[in-house]
């Protein structure tokens, strides 16, 4: 083998694993992949967006971050979203091992934790409507709902597809390739709606703090 021969080879060789890793790609997983990708922009657009207007002088002298948004409230809940990570991962863990009872145990317990969370978003959005805080009353009101709505429908949206996987495993219906497929794509959704959560909470209740 000469030495161009050797060198494309080993190039070859090299690439191989990385294409092999993108094979092995479940549909659902790829599908929810390349979703995750799209709405990242959105979501990035969105805090740049919060960030700019922050301190618009548009703002001055209406309802702010620091004046208006509960803050150790916000933490309870949002520590719920947090841990909903680590539950969902176990219910993956639980669907690996075969263990059926543990899967709906931490599904379960993912979903309680999401609807804790879209709960507490829901008596916050109350709370900011009864003091006349809207989506209309100034570049706050409408960036922080903007933004904060939209991440609200992805989670909402996760917890649909929490539910229903929750459903399969109590009649015992995650016994094929194709419901682990989808179990592993609704993890990993999920997962990229608390990332999003930690970024969002920082810029905007984080930061009111200072």
């Amino acid at each position: 083998m000469t030495g161009i021969e050797h060198l494309s080879g080993g190039t070859a060789e090299a690439e191989a694993p990385h294409l092999d890793r993108f094979e092995r790609l479940e549909p659902n997983q790829l599908a929810v992949a390349l979703f995750i990708l799209s709405e990242v922009v959105f979501f990035a657009m969105l805090i740049i967006a919060y960030i700019f207007y922050r301190d618009s002088p548009a703002v001055a002298g209406g309802p702010t971050a620091k004046t208006a948004l509960d803050i150790p409230l916000t933490t309870l809940f949002s520590i719920c979203l947090f841990a909903s990570s680590g539950t969902i991962w176990m219910a993956d863990r639980s669907l690996a091992r075969g263990n059926e009872n543990g899967v709906r145990l931490w599904l379960g317990a993912t979903i309680i934790l999401g609807a804790v969370f879209i709960g507490g978003q829901a008596s916050e959005y109350l709370k900011l409507l009864s003091e006349d805080i809207t989506l209309n009353t100034n570049l706050f009101g409408t960036t922080f709902y903007t933004l904060t709505g939209f991440h609200g429908l992805h989670v909402s949206a996760g917890l649909i597809a929490l539910i229903i996987l929750f459903v399969l495993a109590l009649r015992g219906q995650f016994r094929n390739a194709h419901h682990n497929s989808a179990m592993a794509a609704i993890s990993l959704y999920w997962h990229f709606v608390d990332v999003v959560w930690v970024v969002v909470f920082s810029v905007v209740y984080i930061w009111a703090l200072f």
